[in-house]
């Protein structure tokens, strides 16, 4: 091994590898940011179909050209026959991401927008995921209970049709302003895993389609999108606040994490959380069970001292932490955490599709290929000498 020296393994972390106008997010000062716009700025005074419009066209819209674009997304919110038809094919236990990461894919053979590599082509294509992702993952959830999916309804918003489409019951204006002020929360945050992973993919030329099913494969891992759900399945393990405390010192002894704390980026608490936690302690007064949100604050304090106590630096709390018991007030299967993140996330990916392949730098590369350095047994000019398999 003389003479080869390992590089560090970054995970890219601290590279920039394209510029952006799409979002941004500042770790240390904990602000993430829209087209300009913080985030807390837009969330729960803004409907989530500005947030797209926002993202799409990089301003936020007038009240006609809301209009008019909350038109197309309805129109585009039902799905082929043919897919729901697929759908009813998979085993009833498949994992809810799977399956979505599947239906996308089959999107594509629907459009023929697929055909054509231009601007208006990849709006088209990211307007009709963006509309039709909420219904597949609805569709299924019913498909895999033994319940007939149900029609988008035209006369709701994108937040409240989903939850229609999910329960079969029209939510009311604050449970549908609560789920849509968390599609607002979940639409854009930079060049994270999922969005570079469809930038990537985007980055060959490849259509909008193809590109948005490998950021819902990249979601679907548990240190990206499907850490709410292990958050949650904490919560139900932890089962009572009295037993939060005994939890973190067993967790922490054995070399375990706490799910929903610590982020690549943050280096404070994700600003997200901050609006996500008054939601779901409201949530829980609501249905009149407060554990779940009084679990997650006690955690969440005894976790930060513990973590300090042991490591000497500080931990902060990110998106997933307080999603994830509002998800669960409001109904929604656990396994179904991610998928919801994906329908939200579907915004900030089309918009980064669209850019890599029609708006980025002129300087930048056609398309993404990074470098390796080899440190195999093997290196420079010492090469392996081939033997026949009869001589091995």
């Amino acid at each position: 091994m003389e003479g080869c020296q390992p590089i560090l393994n970054t995970g890219l972390r601290g590279f920039k590898v394209a510029t952006t106008r799409v979002g941004d997010v500042d770790g240390t000062a904990g602000r993430l940011i829209y087209r300009g716009y913080l985030v807390q700025d837009l969330a729960g005074k803004v409907s989530f179909e500005e947030v797209v419009y926002l993202l799409l066209y990089e301003r936020l819209p007038q009240k006609t050209e809301l209009e008019n674009f909350n038109e197309q997304l309805v129109s585009e919110r039902s799905v082929p026959p043919g897919l729901i038809a697929a759908l009813e094919t998979i085993p009833k236990d498949a994992l809810p991401m799977d399956v979505l990461q599947a239906a996308t894919a089959l999107l594509a053979h629907y459009d023929p927008d697929t055909r054509e590599h231009s601007p208006e082509a990849a709006f088209r294509m990211g307007i009709k995921l963006i509309a039709k992702l909420p219904t597949i993952v609805a569709a299924w959830d019913r498909i895999r209970n033994n319940k007939k999916p149900l029609d988008p309804d035209p006369e709701l918003s994108h937040a409240a049709n989903f939850l229609y489409m999910l329960n079969g019951t029209i939510p009311d204006n604050e449970l549908a302003g609560f789920f849509d002020t968390c599609l607002v929360l979940h639409a854009e945050h930079s060049f994270n895993a999922s969005t570079f992973s469809a930038r990537q993919v985007a980055s060959t030329r490849a259509h909008m389609y193809s590109a948005v099913a490998a950021g819902v494969g990249s979601l679907s891992g548990e240190l990206h999108g499907g850490a709410n759900t292990r958050v949650m399945e904490m919560l139900l393990n932890i089962g009572s606040v009295d037993k939060v405390e005994a939890y973190v010192n067993n967790l922490l002894d054995t070399g375990g994490v706490i799910m929903g704390l610590g982020h690549a980026v943050y280096k404070t608490d994700d600003p997200r959380a901050h609006i996500l936690a008054p939601m779901s302690k409201k949530m829980g007064e609501r249905i009149g069970e407060p554990k779940w949100y009084e679990m997650s604050k006690i955690l969440e304090k005894k976790g930060k001292e513990a973590f300090k106590e042991r490591k000497g630096r500080d931990i902060f709390v990110n998106v997933d932490f307080y999603s994830a018991s509002l998800y669960y007030y409001m109904g929604i299967s656990v396994d179904l955490f991610t998928p919801i993140f994906a329908i939200a996330r579907i915004s900030g990916w089309a918009a980064h599709v669209i850019e890599e392949q029609f708006g980025g730098a002129a300087s930048k590369p056609v398309l993404y290929r990074p470098d390796s350095e080899y440190i195999g047994e093997y290196c420079g000019p010492e090469e392996c000498t081939f033997v026949p398999m009869d001589a091995r």
